[in-house]
Parts: structure tokens; C-alpha cells; sequence
């Protein structure tokens, strides 16, 4: 069986991510083959709409499928991850861009890549188990896929809370951060997906968003992420005395700092006007050095080889970074292009 399946049904385009043993993760061969689709499906006139949905109850997709771009990266082939990401970053672009309805339904976790895949789309379902996160700080990289332009859309400064902690957004939260629009319970997706299919008209049934816990703190991330540093915000963390402050300084903590740093700035230059295509762009300058001058090799290391949920990073977060952190954002000599 395929790990995307890829076909026609009524009036829709179908696409489902199916490797629920993965929690869906994508790999470059799906990301291909579904952008693949896309272009086919984008000029047909019997396509009125894209549906993207997963296998299994546990993930639409957990994040992209990085085994590959540790292994050549500690080889010394940057090339590889570099070509993984563009592509990747081309088809995020298009999902954005696409002159038909897609239509995502993101259950279970929806990490990293999948957030590239699904909170795109023009219209994105979630519902009681949705859990959606970008989780790239904790790893050595910067919320990436587009996400950086979600983060920079959310409302005041809860994009750089949800980007250098990880938290995770239950479905109320992640229609009020912006990665979501619509909550509908999960037993009527199936008969939602039919009618789409059917009609080719996206006309969804109404339900009340659930609370959004998230941002009863609002007040509170406005404040605290006012700092325009990593250095900056630590301190105004460790001056605060809330539970909440102090959480979010350990969440925080546990993350590269030269990842943090240069998320912080990369949301920066996001606001208010930026575009997908921007935000991709600056996101690629850094994952395009994050193997050989960041903490990419680092962070899957610990998080995924070895397990060990104790990486060395390159820095201490304590130190001030904005130089380093600029550079890594800084013009490449060949700048992602579409």
C-alpha cells in the first residue's frame, strides 16, 4: 500500500497520508507525489476541490521524515537536506496559493511538516483530538514550512510563545492562533468528506469552536514577549515570579538557543505584511545551513537516534545571539526561488 493515496472521487481530488505506524510522517517521496497531484488536479476542470486527510487516529502528520537528512548530514552531504527542504517549501507555497478549496482534517497530531501540509489549506478542520504544534526550536531548526508566517499572523505575541515553547494547541486554540478554521466533531467527518466529494461545494456544518486555553495568558505573552532578545527574554521570564512564567522559561530552555534567537527575529521581520512566499524564504536561508552552522544534526541526535533527550547545543542560551542569529538568516548565495 502506498504511504499517500492519491485519487479522484466525485468532484474531488484525495489525497490521504497513510503510514499510521509513522503518525504519517512525511517523506520526500509522498511530499512529491502529492504536489505532483496537485498540478494535475489544479487544471482539471472535473476537480472543484482538494481534500487531504490521514490514516489512523493518532496523527494526521506528525512532522516531516528527517531519518534521511540526518543520515546524509552526518555524512557531509548538505545538498541532500537542502533539496529536501526547497521542494518541500515549493509545495507548502502551492498549497497556499491554490486557485481550488483544499480542505485539511487534522485529527491527532499535526507537528512540524504537517502543519506545512494542513494549516495552509483554505479551509481546516479540526476536532477533539486535534493537537497542532511546531515543535522545530526543540530540534535545531525554526519553525519552518510556512509556519513562521502563522506564528507571525497570530494574535499579539502569542506566535513567539507558541514558537519557542512547542505548546501544544488544543482545536480551540489552534482556530484562535490561526492554523485552524473550523471544529467539527470527529464521527461526522466521514460524512462530510462525502458530501464535499459529491457536491464540490464546501458548505460545513456549524459547530462551537471549544475553548481556547492557550490564551487565558494572553496578557501575560504580550508582555513577556515584548523582549527582542532571547537574552532579553530570559531575563524578563526569571524577573517574573507566575507559574506560568516559570513554565514557559523551561519549556524554553530545553531548546536550541541559536534556534530561539533566530526565531524571535525571523517573526519580527514577518510582521505584519509578509507573504508565504517571504516567510519560506527566510525560513530556507537558515535550514539551508542548520546541518553544517546550526544545531539540526544535534538536536535529531538526541531526539531521535540516540533518545537520549539531552542535546549539546552550540551555544548558551544566556549569551547574546542576535549577530549569530542573523547570520543564519542573512541572504544565501542562492536564495530559494519559486
Amino acid at each position: 500500500m502506498s504511504d499517500i493515496v492519491l485519487r479522484i472521487d466525485g468532484r474531488a481530488g484525495r489525497a490521504t497520508l497513510n503510514r499510521p505506524q509513522a503518525l504519517n510522517a512525511l517523506t520526500y517521496d509522498m511530499a512529491n507525489a502529492l504536489e505532483a497531484a496537485l498540478d494535475q488536479w489544479r487544471d482539471d476542470p472535473a476537480i472543484d476541490l482538494v481534500v487531504i486527510d490521514a490514516e489512523g487516529p493518532r496523527a494526521f502528520c506528525a512532522g516531516g521524515d528527517i531519518a534521511d537528512l540526518y543520515a546524509t548530514g552526518k555524512a557531509g552531504d548538505f545538498a541532500f537536506g537542502q533539496k529536501f527542504w526547497a521542494d518541500e517549501y515549493r509545495l507548502n507555497a502551492k498549497i497556499a496559493e491554490y486557485p481550488k478549496p483544499v480542505v485539511t482534517f487534522l485529527q491527532g497530531f499535526t507537528m512540524g511538516g504537517g502543519v506545512g501540509v494542513g494549516c495552509h489549506a483554505s479551509h481546516r478542520i479540526v476536532g477533539e483530538s486535534s493537537q497542532i504544534s511546531m515543535p522545530e526550536c526543540g530540534i535545531g531548526l525554526v519553525p519552518d514550512v510556512g509556519g513562521s508566517l502563522l506564528l507571525a499572523r497570530a494574535p499579539g505575541r502569542m506566535g513567539e510563545y507558541l514558537g519557542v515553547t512547542a505548546a501544544r494547541m488544543g482545536p480551540g486554540d489552534a482556530i484562535k492562533a490561526g492554523f485552524a478554521d473550523t471544529f467539527i466533531p470527529e464521527a461526522d467527518w466521514p460524512t462530510v468528506i462525502v458530501a464535499l466529494c459529491a457536491t464540490g461545494r464546501v458548505d460545513l456544518p456549524r459547530h462551537t469552536a471549544p475553548d481556547a486555553p492557550l490564551f487565558a495568558h494572553q496578557g501575560e505573552v504580550d508582555s513577556l514577549f515584548t523582549a527582542p532578545s532571547l537574552q532579553s527574554l530570559i531575563a524578563a521570564l526569571e524577573t517574573s515570579e507566575t507559574p506560568f512564567a516559570a513554565a514557559t522559561l523551561k519549556a524554553l530552555l530545553r531548546n536550541s538557543p541559536l534556534s530561539t534567537e533566530a526565531t524571535l527575529q525571523l517573526l519580527n521581520a514577518l510582521r505584519p505584511t509578509a507573504d508565504i512566499r517571504a516567510a519560506l524564504k527566510l525560513e530556507y536561508r537558515f535550514t539551508a545551513r542548520a546541518m553544517e552552522k546550526g544545531d539540526f544534526l544535534e538536536g535529531i541526535r538526541a531526539a531521535i537516534i540516540d533518545k537520549d533527550r539531552t542535546p549539546h547545543w552550540r551555544h548558551d542560551p544566556r549569551q547574546d545571539l542576535t549577530a549569530e542569529a542573523a547570520a543564519m538568516l542573512a541572504p544565501l548565495p542562492r536564495d530559494l526561488t519559486f
